[in-house]
């Protein structure tokens, strides 16, 4: 048996504990846009990543509290603590989420739903916040119950019941149907998941493509192999900034703020995967849009880097390619990420032919250029390691691009390790 557990409104929560004027009332996290609410501004139709201004028309009585990083950071810590005092064998799925395989404990620890109960008292005692527990025999169905469970409830699927608690759940309960994928299987009159478990797998992927269709007919027949992985990497690493509002009357962003923020951005990811001694090939532009909608553009690398240089001439590169749908839709939010990880952070190193080190008369030798060091790899590779150094030593805010002066970067949310 399987625990997926998940802590309720985790930024709302923290400030809640931490503040007993708040418990009981709506509280927004965030500044132009809501990264949490509590279960009493969600009452009120307040989702995330909402705009600010939205949430405030829809809950005009919500307390507003600014992020606190580190608080959430030193919360995730003390519960995931608790899931390491439960069993050996835990899955972080985020910091405030991870699968328990607790299914070898029966002798030592009790039953699933007797570990789960002990769970969420431990949570709420040592960390004082509240938390879902989902008990299943797949890690799927396991999370799809603690999403029903919510808010600070434990809902358990015995055996043998799977497929009558499954199939009555809308369609966008299985993972990978988005809306796109909903909006596909809901014009063929499939709204449930017992109706995609009713309909054959070849018209699935004749509908959804071979991928999809065999994923979607798996899971609705509640077919989900995979065991809870406590050796699993990052597939990616990314950063995001909400924009909010525009400097312009129209209240759009200007390129040049937007170019900054890009690189800032890049700059916050190769730190982390240095650190991590990662190395990616492919690079994706997240973009969100003032109707919410969403794009991504992604270009992969010849060869994997961690550098600085390489990663923001490709993010650049994206962000130019999209400047039509920018203007059409004007820009909330942009991120990027790196993806194709080497987990050994395997780099492979370039002669400087071309660079001032074999050319010294050139008249570009040694000159900065917008990403670093002239780019023949080793001087950009040097200019990298030193600003790591300052920041390791001084914080990551003793050293910004200027472009960056007078303008703030939202602060970097608390993540599992890389």
């Amino acid at each position: 048996m399987i625990l997926h557990a998940d802590l309720d409104s985790f930024y709302a929560s923290v400030e809640q504990r931490d503040d007993p004027a708040l418990r009981g009332r709506p509280v927004l996290v965030g500044g132009g846009v809501v990264l949490a609410a509590s279960y009493e501004a969600k009452a009120f139709g307040v989702r995330t990543p909402m705009a600010l201004s939205r949430a405030r028309a829809l809950c005009p009585q919500a307390i507003v509290v600014p992020p606190r990083m580190s608080a959430y950071a030193e919360a995730s810590r003390r519960v995931f603590e608790i899931f390491d005092d439960t069993t050996p064998i835990v899955e972080p799925l985020s910091i405030d989420e991870a699968f328990l395989d607790v299914d070898g404990l029966r002798r030592i620890r009790g039953g699933p739903v007797e570990i789960a109960q002990r769970l969420r008292a431990d949570v709420r005692e040592r960390a004082g916040l509240p938390i879902t527990v989902g008990v299943a025999g797949t890690k799927f169905l396991a999370k799809v119950a603690s999403g029903a469970g919510k808010p600070d409830g434990l809902l358990v699927v015995p055996p043998g019941e799977e497929l009558a608690f499954l199939h009555p759940l809308p369609v966008e309960k299985l993972w990978g149907v988005g809306p796109v994928t909903a909006a596909k299987l809901r014009e063929r009159q499939i709204h449930t998941v017992g109706h995609v478990a009713r309909i054959g797998e070849a018209a699935l992927v004749s509908m959804l493509g071979a991928h999809a269709g065999r994923h979607l007919h798996a899971l609705a027949h509640n077919r989900d192999p995979r065991r809870v992985d406590t050796g699993h990497r990052r597939g990616s690493i990314g950063a995001q900034c909400a924009l909010g509002a525009g400097s312009r009357r129209d209240g759009s962003h200007s390129e040049e703020h937007v170019v900054a923020t890009l690189a800032a951005l890049v700059d916050r990811v190769t730190r982390r995967m240095r650190r991590a001694h990662r190395a990616g090939r492919t690079v994706t532009l997240r973009l969100r849009f003032a109707d919410f909608s969403r794009a991504t553009r992604s270009r992969s690398l010849l060869k994997a880097t961690m550098g600085t240089e390489a990663i923001l001439r490709t993010a650049e590169s994206l962000l130019r390619e999209a400047r039509p749908l920018i203007a059409e839709r004007g820009l909330t939010l942009v991120g990027v990420a790196v993806s194709n990880l080497d987990g050994e952070g395997n780099v492979q190193l370039e002669l400087p032919f071309g660079s001032a080190a074999t050319n010294p008369g050139r008249p570009d030798s040694g000159t900065l250029h917008s990403g670093g060091l002239d780019s023949g790899g080793l001087a950009s590779d040097g200019l990298d390691a030193a600003v790591d150094r300052v920041r390791d030593r001084f914080g990551a805010g003793a050293l910004r691009r200027a472009a960056m002066i007078g303008r703030d970067l939202s602060p970097s949310v608390p993540l599992l390790s890389d």
